[in-house]
């Protein structure tokens, strides 16, 4: 790491523990940093000019911008997680501020699929299944499913307009055990960025941990300037998924470090 970024990094830690605007003079007593206040100002100007620091007034500190923020948790979120505490999770999304919403995972494959007599199609699961009326298009597309997980199926279903599947198979993963820690927090953005109803009730019912994958999303399902986090893990025994939602701001790294059992 070379000084221009170690002195970024820095500043985001400061921005992110204080939440206000950082000083040269403040980040080198900080961090006990070698460099003058006049170097760390110099590679501030350069920061702000590249579009990673902002500064309001002249005489104030620099604060990170919203693609500062992104780089520095694509760094610092790149990481599997295997084993969380629950217990901790209900405490720090409300200590810290941000939601979280967990849903067991069933690892459901599509195992066989049943021709009745041309009539209707059954569709076996590895704990359920399903029945839908046959096509013979629509056999054939789903003999090249056989083996695959069910969320995939349900994702092409919906891409292809296979609605009849798509509303069965997404009925049976709603009926998982599904929890939001810090539901309050959600409401406040929701209603801050005029979330439509249907947007609201992909995360209060859990449809939209239905359609991630493990990975960070400043976009999409999330506003400007926050961060969606999604995991597989484990609580206990039970495989979950677990999707994080705040301000680019929170302290997301502490977040996990004690939520972390591993």
């Amino acid at each position: 790491m070379d000084k221009k970024e170690f002195l970024l990094h820095s500043i985001i830690k400061a921005y992110i523990e204080h939440l206000e605007p950082i000083g040269s003079s403040q980040l080198k007593s900080m961090y006990d940093i070698s460099y003058s206040p006049a170097t760390i100002r110099g590679y501030f100007k350069k920061l702000g000019d590249e579009g990673f620091l902002a500064q309001e007034h002249v005489s104030s500190g620099r604060t990170p911008t919203t693609e500062a923020l992104k780089m520095y948790w694509r760094n610092k979120l790149n990481f599997r997680l295997e084993y969380v505490d629950e217990r901790a999770i209900a405490y720090l999304s409300n200590d810290l501020g941000m939601s979280v919403f967990i849903q067991d995972q069933k690892s459901d494959i599509l195992k066989n699929i049943l021709n009745v007599e041309n009539r209707y199609m059954i569709l076996e699961f590895t704990s359920f299944a399903i029945t839908i009326k046959y096509s013979d298009a629509l056999y054939r597309f789903l003999s090249d499913m056989v083996s695959l997980e069910l969320v995939h199926i349900v994702n092409i279903a919906k891409q292809v307009g296979a609605m009849e599947i798509y509303e069965q198979v997404s009925q049976y993963l709603q009926n998982k055990n599904f929890h939001i820690y810090n539901t309050k927090e959600f409401f406040s953005l929701a209603l801050k960025y005029n979330f439509d109803e249907k947007s609201i009730n992909s995360f209060l019912k859990g449809v939209v941990l239905d359609s991630i994958e493990e990975g960070l999303y400043f976009d999409g399902i999330v506003p400007e300037g926050y961060i969606g986090i999604c995991h597989k893990c484990r609580i206990d025994n039970q495989d979950i998924k677990m999707l994080v939602v705040g301000e680019l701001s929170k302290d997301y790294e502490y977040f996990y470090n004690k939520i972390s059992m591993v």
